[in-house]
């Protein structure tokens, strides 16, 4: 029985030897698939859970930038009158001076230019703000991973500190720059108008048109290339022209200054910004339609009358200047206004946001 057994065997050695590698490497390769698996898990794991934490890092990234654009409206509306004091020349008008005409007519210019200043530079404010502090969470985002591991910060506090401050560009010498460009053209398309001449909401709409064609289309002949000159200054005022003494972290600087500024003149947030501006002057005509409305009884008091029926509403333009003149604080106001949060809610500002964070919170395209 043994011996014919082992006969069986040996006349199919070859089978039973090739059956066990075959047995064998099946086992084996089920191992390693297994292993496989488990590390592809793990990965997605990994992936998974950085992307979560990146995303909620991005998601209150957002709500800071929005806090922060509300807690700096108040001084960019404090510059703006500074410079363009209605106010003032207001309680002149109460002391019945000889030249009262005049007076008005530099009422008319100071009230529409820093209505529209105000409506520019609300808009710069949220989407520079939207881009700095994209970046600025980008780099905290690494931060926090590679601190971990012993390497130095890529935006330690005192760069963070000396970066953002260049906000104060838009809040001073770009402003300035910008309130000079904008009564200019406001003197051009307003300073003919007659005070007793009547406007419609359509025709101030015109108005505002043509202001703004001649403001940004102005900009590529003028001095500044572009819209964004007055959020951050050419590159030669920059640190970059303190030509030694420079430190570690204002190299740093530097460079978020530069990666800024690419931002700024990229096609896309030009995009953004018109949009931005866009919606910015839809909503403070949509300001001043409360003010055309008919006479009661012509409408129903509590609906809003559509753009046909103001269309025949008209006001002398000496009463629309104190109405004009008043929208600076719903414009800039600390408190979200319908103004502010229709620009913070736009998808495009959103996504133009989301962009930037995810460019510099990622190690390997920053070392690019």
């Amino acid at each position: 029985m043994l011996s014919s057994t082992w006969n069986f065997i040996k006349r199919h050695k070859r089978k039973f030897i090739f059956t066990g590698v075959f047995v064998g490497g099946v086992y084996l390769l089920g191992k390693y698939a297994q292993r496989k698996i488990q590390e592809m898990q793990e990965r997605e794991a990994a992936e998974y859970i950085a992307q979560a934490r990146r995303q909620f890092h991005f998601e209150s990234n957002q709500r800071t930038c929005n806090m922060t654009v509300l807690s700096m409206l108040p001084t960019l509306r404090e510059a703006i009158i500074h410079h363009l004091n209605s106010e003032s020349l207001t309680a002149l008008l109460k002391t019945k001076p000889a030249n009262k005409l005049e007076i008005w007519e530099d009422i008319k210019i100071i009230s529409f230019t820093r209505s529209i200043v105000a409506v520019y530079s609300t808009c710069m404010l949220v989407v520079l703000l939207r881009v700095q502090l994209n970046i600025i969470g980008g780099y905290l985002y690494l931060d926090n991973s590679v601190t971990k591991n012993g390497m130095t910060p890529l935006a330690p506090p005192d760069v963070q500190q000396q970066y953002l401050s260049s906000i104060q560009h838009l809040l001073g010498e770009g402003l300035i720059e910008l309130i000079t460009v904008v009564k200019k053209a406001v003197q051009e398309v307003l300073g003919p108008v007659s005070l007793k001449q009547s406007l419609s909401l359509q025709e101030l709409e015109q108005q505002l048109t043509q202001i703004r064609q001649l403001v940004e289309e102005g900009c590529s002949s003028s001095k500044h290339k572009s819209l964004s000159w007055y959020m951050m200054p050419d590159e030669e005022n920059t640190l970059a022209s303190q030509a030694c003494g420079l430190t570690e972290n204002d190299v740093t600087t530097i460079k978020l200054l530069n990666e800024t500024r690419d931002m700024l003149e990229s096609p896309d947030f030009t995009t953004v910004l018109c949009t931005c501006l866009s919606r910015g002057f839809i909503r403070f005509l949509d300001n001043m339609s409360e003010f055309f409305r008919p006479p009661q009884g012509d409408s129903n008091p509590s609906s809003t009358p559509d753009r046909s029926v103001l269309s025949h509403v008209s006001l002398p333009l000496a009463k629309i200047i104190p109405i004009i003149n008043g929208q600076i604080h719903s414009i800039c106001s600390e408190i979200p206004s319908h103004f502010v949060q229709d620009l913070l809610l736009i998808d495009q500002v959103k996504e133009f946001a989301a962009n930037v964070y995810e460019t510099f919170s990622k190690l390997q395209e920053l070392q690019n």
